[in-house]
């Protein structure tokens, strides 16, 4: 109610205003005809006004504002694989029994373009993953995730991540794998209907976070080529990266 008064007040002592300056306006010049060219000019030229500041200058403004706002993100996603995503793809990679066909989508080399980076995404979106939990270490990802927690949690915390849906739904996918492994007492005697659940459960973690990682890179490349050199040997799908720079 407050706010709709002070709007009020602001807009009759606006109008209020413009009336005295007219009006001093007629008692220097004496000229009504003069008076009124102008206002109707400055009426007409009203849409143009609007036209340019909420068409043009909002929708550059907004862009500006959303490619500051991306940027940040990609520092928080930086975070996660740095944190918690590289090591995790790799203890997941072990499930995938075809992670040789798209292997060659998922090494990315110092030449890659972003063309090549779209393109390993497009190959990795269309690729059937045959994942089966039973190969791989559910005692040590359910361990890993339940040590990391705290972090994920942080990272949810953070509003701005609503503007990045589908790292939003990966750390969802992530935290339901989480929940579904803490909730289990005994991994190792699971029955082969819960085992095809959990896979699919990996499944959609596994594949979100493909996905993510490549996109990551891709910023990598183009911003902080330093940074993409270490991700690129520390690549939890290349079985001959390693951290040390080769001579």
């Amino acid at each position: 109610m407050n706010e709709r008064r002070w709007r009020l007040k602001l807009a009759i002592g606006l109008v209020a205003a413009s009336a005295i300056l007219y009006f001093g306006h007629y008692l220097i010049f004496r000229d009504v005809h003069h008076i009124f060219i102008y206002l109707i000019g400055d009426i007409a030229f009203v849409p143009i006004e609007v036209l340019l500041v909420t068409l043009v200058l909002h929708t550059l403004l907004e862009r500006r504002a959303k490619r500051d706002l991306l940027h940040k993100l990609n520092m928080v996603i930086g975070a996660f694989f740095a944190e918690v995503g590289t090591e995790l793809l790799g203890m997941l990679a072990v499930c995938d029994a075809d992670v040789d066909e798209v292997r060659d989508d998922l090494v990315p080399q110092a030449s890659w373009d972003d063309a090549r980076f779209n393109r390993a995404r497009a190959d990795i979106a269309r690729h059937d993953f045959k994942v089966d939990a039973r190969d791989g270490n559910l005692v040590a990802i359910r361990d890993y995730l339940a040590t990391e927690r705290s972090f994920l949690l942080r990272l949810l915390e953070n509003q701005n991540l609503l503007e990045h849906e589908s790292f939003t739904d990966t750390l969802w996918a992530v935290f339901h794998l989480a929940d579904e492994l803490a909730h289990r007492e005994d991994l190792g005697a699971l029955p082969e209907s819960d085992l095809a659940h959990l896979s699919g459960d990996v499944k959609r973690a596994y594949v979100a976070l493909a996905s993510q990682w490549l996109g990551h890179l891709q910023h990598l490349k183009s911003n902080y080529p330093y940074l993409y050199s270490l991700a690129v040997r520390t690549n939890p799908f290349d079985p001959r990266a390693k951290v040390e720079v080769p001579a």
